[in-house]
């Protein structure tokens, strides 16, 4: 027999059903009107609907008594729901055992506990009644005692760089709670007084008191240093809380962006998150410790238990789930080149670097001054300018160009319809492609629009990544190039004009003719995934993709020569790279280059990229 009944309290967002089933007998209309299915049927009904009265008048119990044991138990298990499962009804004479199986929804995101019960019964008066004892409830709950549910969360794991250092440094979280055992009757009072300065559900933080073991520290609030001293005096008027600091790793360190913030939970982003968060935790705002939030801050270890009434006393463990461990966030920033990339743009109004390793395309560091270290140096969507003849000349030489070819550098030049203008003017008698890739001239590398067809541009741009689907735990963005239906486009293309880049793109574009392999980019290397909430869906990284030698080793010959003689080539050891004019009306250019097994990409707005990149490149060499 089904009987679907509607439960009053659901955490869960959905609507709960119960089914009593009977697993060995069919229980139908032929039974007797008094039965023991009856009273095993309503009295599981009317707990599992609060109708207490209901459940209580099928006991040979005291009324008042059942009442409260039902009502007390869902309130010291702090349950949202209860759901019933009959397994099995036996008789024996005027003795009766119904065997059943519980589900208690603990609420709070916390486990669904599920355990297997017995109701006796018997016959009174010609009436079947189940045989009211502490142990109907649970079968080790005995007189003199009650549940209780004890929690325990974990401290916020770090996020560290390549060599396991914490990439945030420890800052005090203030958290607030109460010993129940200390509140007497006070308990109501002293949680509107909370709920009243912090926004939390009253009735939230009441049952989290009345749930908890009398004797342990029940946290409900907790605060960042400014919050807390905001609040601090109107704390302070409630004697009963207890304050307790705790140092956390919350605090970011560079690359701030990508780390990102953290902050103390609050009641708006308890209901957002919806996770293992309660009140008291702390939550990742932005950056990696967003992304990552469940791992950094694992879930809360619960167990339903068992105390003694009169001391307080645990007496025994019903269930326990440890909660799932939390863990760092490794990532593949190198804090020595992270130092580097900071200094390197100190100087400048607005300016963004990305820092790769040239054989795996992890990131090492990302340095911005004026942007976003996320926003803009990893997803950021700019003109790629004249550091797009990188990708241009890999299909240019392909089609058999040689550097040596002779290419004039007028101050305009107009190729299908398209009118171009060089501030890179090349002077000499006869300058080369190499000569012109060196300085950027625009005018000269647009008239190479008709040298080669809009397919093998396509080609060479995705085989370098741009437009490619690749992901990061964080927003990115890998390039785009449009429709190629004219000389005009094409032109424009080479000279980067309709096409858009990030910063990281570039910066594996050098590591691609640096290494001789384009690699996708890597931020983190565990865990694997972030979290299924977030924004970012992972996706698999697409292959390595190898950079034709011949095309390479002339590339890397081009690029040598667009550093030399640059402020990128400022310290010791050979530069390769290329100084770009970007977006003109933002007066934004681009240095696009490597050093050893460090490829970066420098966007700078009225500040020289080569020079950025020089003092990135003078600081790894300090660092050394």
């Amino acid at each position: 027999m089904n009987r679907p009944v509607r439960l009053g309290r659901v955490r869960r967002g959905l609507a709960a059903t119960v089914t009593l089933a009977v697993a060995s007998m069919s229980l139908t209309a032929c039974f007797e009107e008094s039965s023991p299915h009856d009273a095993v049927r309503d009295f599981l009904v009317g707990w599992q609907s609060d109708d207490y009265d209901l459940a209580a008048g099928r006991t040979d119990g005291d009324r008042a008594t059942v009442r409260k044991a039902l009502s007390d138990a869902k309130i010291e298990l702090d349950a949202a729901s209860f759901r019933f499962k009959i397994k099995s009804i036996s008789l024996a004479g005027d003795q009766s055992r119904a065997d059943f199986r519980a589900e208690v929804d603990l609420g709070e995101n916390n486990p669904l506990w599920a355990y297997d019960g017995v109701l006796p019964l018997h016959l009174v008066n010609g009436q079947w009644k189940v045989r009211w004892s502490p142990s109907v409830l649970h079968p080790q709950l005995k007189d003199g005692q009650r549940f209780a549910v004890s929690t325990d969360p974990n401290p916020r794991q770090s996020v560290v760089d390549r060599n396991n250092n914490p990439l945030q440094n420890p800052q005090f979280l203030y958290v607030v709670g109460v010993t129940p055992s200390q509140l007497g009757d006070q308990a109501e009072e002293v949680v509107e007084q909370l709920a009243g300065i912090t926004g939390f559900a009253q009735d939230r933080l009441l049952s989290r008191i009345r749930s908890s073991p009398p004797k342990q520290f029940v946290q409900l609030a907790n605060f960042g240093a400014q919050r807390y001293s905001e609040l601090k005096d109107k704390l302070e008027k409630i004697p009963q809380l207890i304050t307790q600091p705790q140092k956390q790793p919350v605090a970011p360190d560079a690359p701030k962006d990508i780390v990102g913030k953290v902050s103390a939970l609050t009641p708006e982003t308890e209901q957002k998150l919806g996770g293992p968060q309660r009140a008291g935790d702390s939550y990742g705002q932005s950056g990696l410790q967003r992304a990552y939030q469940d791992y950094l801050t694992g879930s809360t270890q619960t167990r339903v238990i068992t105390l003694d009434l009169k001391t307080d006393d645990e007496v025994a463990q019903l269930q326990e789930w440890p909660g799932r461990k939390n863990v760092p966030v490794h990532t593949t920033i190198d804090s020595a080149k992270q130092h580097a990339a900071e200094g390197a743009v100190a100087q400048t109004e607005t300016s963004a670097l990305v820092a790769v390793d040239r054989s795996t395309g992890e990131i090492l560091a990302v340095g911005t001054k004026g942007l976003n270290q996320e926003k803009d140096a990893l997803a950021g969507k700019f003109p790629a300018g004249t550091a797009f003849s990188i990708v241009a000349a890999d299909a240019l030489l392909k089609t058999g160009m040689k550097t040596k070819q002779k290419l004039a550098c007028p101050a305009e030049r107009t190729v299908g319809g398209a009118h171009f203008v060089t501030a890179s003017q090349v002077v000499g008698a006869s300058p080369t492609f190499k000569d012109n890739f060196a300085k950027g001239c625009v005018t000269a590398l647009a008239s190479l629009a008709r040298r080669v067809d809009a397919t093998a541009l396509k080609k060479s741009a995705e085989a370098l990544g741009i437009g490619k689907d690749w992901r990061l735990p964080l927003k990115s963005f890998s390039g785009s190039l449009p429709e190629l239906t004219s000389d005009a486009d094409k032109a424009r293309a080479i000279a980067g004009q309709n096409v858009e880049v990030s910063p990281l793109s570039m910066a594996l574009v050098a590591g691609a003719i640096a290494s001789g392999t384009w690699h996708p980019p890597v931020l983190v290397t565990d865990p694997k995934t972030p979290d299924p909430s977030t924004e970012t869906v992972a996706v698999k990284p697409p292959e390595p993709v190898a950079v034709d030698p011949k095309v390479r080793t002339a590339l890397t010959a081009m690029m040598q020569a667009g550093a030399t003689g640059s402020p990128a080539q400022a310290g010791r050891g050979q530069v390769y790279g290329v100084t770009a004019a970007g977006d003109q009306e933002k007066r934004m250019g681009w240095f696009v280059g490597w050093q050893g097994d460090v490829a970066i990409a420098v966007m700078a707005k009225n500040y020289d990229p080569a020079a950025v990149a020089g003092d990135f490149f003078s600081g790894l060499r300090d660092a050394k």
